[in-house]
């Protein structure tokens, strides 16, 4: 049975209209009336749709949850959401805002890589517990230490080196790749990640070009041009949104998915709009694979409220995102019981830093472990799958699944993600 049919089959079967019983837990000593959280996500711009609004509206959905099950240490949990689109200044700046004239006790979110760097030196200077819920770049904590700051899902060196693993699983005898990736940081990134890891753990591939549309472009006939004449056995790009989606439209109609194979390390578009016969990846067990919903109940749950609430039909997608940021609140809501519970009172910013750090918690992705980045940043395994297209259901699915263990594609503890690369993964367990 396919991912989308469990799903559709488990929420038939439950009938599922979710009315958690509310608690009435009394707020533990020292607790404030309420905890107030900043919550930034893209509400607006190309980013919006396939992240920022699913993100939201996850953490809208989970939010709600905990409160009804009698909030956090019995204090009910408020959230003020914020639009992140605009330049880094202007993201610092609001984020300061929360901080100081919203008075909020945590904020939580970011998508964007390049906020995601600018945010952690003023969480530190305004001593905010910070999380960050999706940004991929893994120079946040292999560059820097930030005492307040935590990334409750993997980075994305787990991408590429998921995508390099995966294509060797699918297609061993793979002599040539190519790239074609936006160019800005997280295209080069991606694309740096992906060909070393081809590289080391191939080294007989070639490279055979590396293309550099802009963000946005919209149009890539004189990239899918080049491409077919060069015929790479391999392209992989790291497109999301709507370029991802004019990408694989444009690639399929001009024969490209026929003549190389496409492996692309995210899932930054709904499933509906790409090409079937493309590799795809997911950083964490949230849009490939599914943890057994009967072993995790959150799983279930989360995607029964979430599309009760948005009106989704059973099998709809709910955008990789929207997972990390539920990822976010669950890891807050642990540091603090953890913290509240040793303390015996409410506990401090500090108090919580040090709950949080090398925790382990539960979410509808499964379990999560704060392994990294001196216990400040979670890793999690890379899934990968070919789409296609389940005439039964009317929608595309995945097969030949693969998901690899965190252990396998995350660097450890104190080495940076492109010297364990390049060192051949020195400790890797695969």
């Amino acid at each position: 049975m396919s991912w989308y049919a469990k799903i559709s089959a488990l929420i038939a079967l439950s009938g599922f209209c979710v009315l958690s019983a509310g608690t009435s837990a009394a707020p533990v000593a020292g607790a404030p009336s309420e905890l107030k959280i900043g919550v930034v996500a893209f509400l607006s711009g190309p980013a919006s749709g396939p992240f920022g609004i699913p993100s939201r509206n996850a953490a809208e959905v989970w939010i709600d949850k905990i409160n009804r099950e009698g909030g956090i240490g019995g204090v009910k949990v408020v959230p003020v959401f914020t639009d992140e689109a605009g330049p880094a200044d202007k993201v610092v700046t609001e984020f300061r805002r929360l901080a100081l004239d919203e008075k909020v006790s945590a904020v939580m979110g970011y998508i964007s890589s390049a906020n995601c760097l600018a945010v952690p030196p003023v969480a530190d200077e305004l001593k905010i517990l910070t999380i960050l819920s999706d940004c991929g770049t893994d120079r946040v904590f292999e560059e820097g230490k930030h005492a307040y700051v935590f990334r409750t899902n993997s980075h994305t060196v787990i991408d590429g080196v998921g995508a390099a693993r995966y294509v060797l699983t699918i297609k061993p005898d793979v002599k040539t790749i190519a790239g074609i990736d936006q160019d800005y940081a997280w295209g080069r990134d991606s694309w740096e990640v992906f060909k070393r890891s081809m590289q080391k753990l191939k080294p007989d591939v070639e490279v055979v070009d590396a293309l550099w549309p802009k963000i946005f472009a919209g149009e890539y006939s004189a990239e899918i041009s080049k491409l077919l004449v060069e015929k790479p056995d391999v392209i992989f790009t790291s497109f999301w949104g709507g370029d991802l989606v004019t990408f694989s439209g444009q690639a399929k109609a001009r024969g490209l998915l026929e003549q190389s194979t496409v492996v692309v390390n995210n899932t930054g578009a709904d499933l509906k709009d790409l090409a079937p016969g493309m590799l795809i990846g997911s950083r964490g067990p949230n849009g490939i694979v599914s943890p057994d919903m009967a072993k995790n109940p959150l799983r279930k749950e989360f995607i029964a409220l979430y599309k009760q609430k948005y009106g989704l039909a059973a099998n709809d997608y709910i955008a990789h995102g929207a997972y990390h940021y539920v990822q976010a609140l669950q890891g807050l809501k642990a540091a603090y019981e953890k913290a509240i519970k040793t303390a015996g009172r409410w506990p401090t910013t500090e108090e919580v830093a040090a709950a949080f750090t090398h925790s382990e918690f539960d979410t509808p992705s499964g379990r999560v472990a704060m392994g990294i980045g001196g216990g400040h940043q979670a890793i999690q395994p890379a899934g990968y799958g070919i789409i296609k297209f389940d005439s039964a259901l009317g929608v595309n699915t995945f097969t030949r699944i693969e998901m690899f263990p965190a252990r396998c594609v995350n660097p450890p503890d104190g080495m940076k993600s492109l010297e364990w690369i390049d060192k051949g993964f020195p400790g890797a367990q695969c």
